[in-house]
């Protein structure tokens, strides 16, 4: 028997005439289509006109069903998967299935569509040359400062995705960790409502403080100026002693072996000097 065909089909992120006439055809073809949430595709499918069997596929169920929908492929039947908006794969469980296919050697099609972090990038303002996109950050506030410190030399725009209850403490920890940068809010993208707020970060606060935000919201924010970080760097050094160094970083969690080897490499100094000035610790 014949393998049957994964086609991944992005869906509008507001605007249902936003979907293409590929995807449409795709959906009225396959035999099943697998839906992030099944009642939020049936309203897509209803307005389309459209009637297929649905079945659920999310970040809940996709080990079990994901074996499921793969045997289905196997069998030769034809499957479209959806996410509630945007291109299934980014920050949802759509690439664990993709994995599985390969591993079948099951053939797949992606096929293009909207995806909210690219309409923010272009409207955003920001540096469009060079990106990277990080999704959702941590939902606990220690990991999400320590991803933040991780990308705080990045100099490319950041593009995150973020939930309007937690923005205004995302954006205090970026302000905290990356500086006041420029950052942009972009929310409700492509509804009538859609909005693009700009400014620096502490600017952004003060707004969504007294205008508490609402709808899908995506954050970016300028990358790191390099040059300006390693003179704010320079400065400090020459305000901290050798032994003061060293306690900085085995406070955010180094051991105090890679601490002296970190200060020396930082002051471009000898590890001995380090660590003659380090004994005690």
């Amino acid at each position: 028997m014949n393998k049957g065909r994964l086609y991944i089909c992005p869906t509008p992120i507001g605007n249902l005439e936003d979907i293409t006439i590929r995807v449409l055809k795709v959906l009225r073809e396959v035999d099943l289509i697998a839906a992030e949430d099944t009642r939020h595709t049936l309203k897509l499918l209803n307005h389309f006109r459209i009637q297929k069997p649905l079945t659920s596929y999310h970040e809940h169920n996709f080990r079990t069903k994901g074996i499921i929908l793969i045997n289905k492929l196997l069998e030769g039947k034809s499957i479209a998967l959806v996410s509630d908006a945007g291109m299934p794969g980014i920050s949802d469980p759509g690439s664990d299935i993709i994995k599985l296919c390969i591993e079948e050697e099951i053939p797949f099609e992606v096929l293009p569509g909207a995806m909210a972090g690219i309409l923010a990038l272009v409207g955003s303002g920001l540096d469009t040359t060079k990106f990277t996109f990080e999704g959702f950050l941590e939902k606990d506030k220690g990991n999400r400062r320590k991803r933040l410190k991780t990308i705080q030399k990045e100099d490319r725009t950041l593009v995150f995705y973020e939930a309007p209850h937690r923005v205004i403490h995302t954006l205090k920890d970026m302000a905290s960790i990356l500086g006041n940068r420029e950052a942009v809010i972009a929310r409700e993208l492509t509804k009538i409502h859609e909005e693009f707020i700009r400014g620096n970060m502490i600017e952004l606060i003060e707004y969504l403080t007294l205008n508490p935000p609402k709808g899908e919201i995506v954050l970016l924010c300028e990358g790191a100026d390099l040059e300006k970080l390693a003179m704010e760097e320079k400065n400090r050094l020459e305000q901290i002693t050798i032994r003061e160094h060293v306690l900085l970083f085995m406070k955010d969690g180094l051991d105090k072996k890679t601490a002296i080897k970190e200060v020396a490499k930082r002051r471009n100094i000898s590890k001995r000097v380090v660590y003659k000035e380090s004994i005690g610790l």
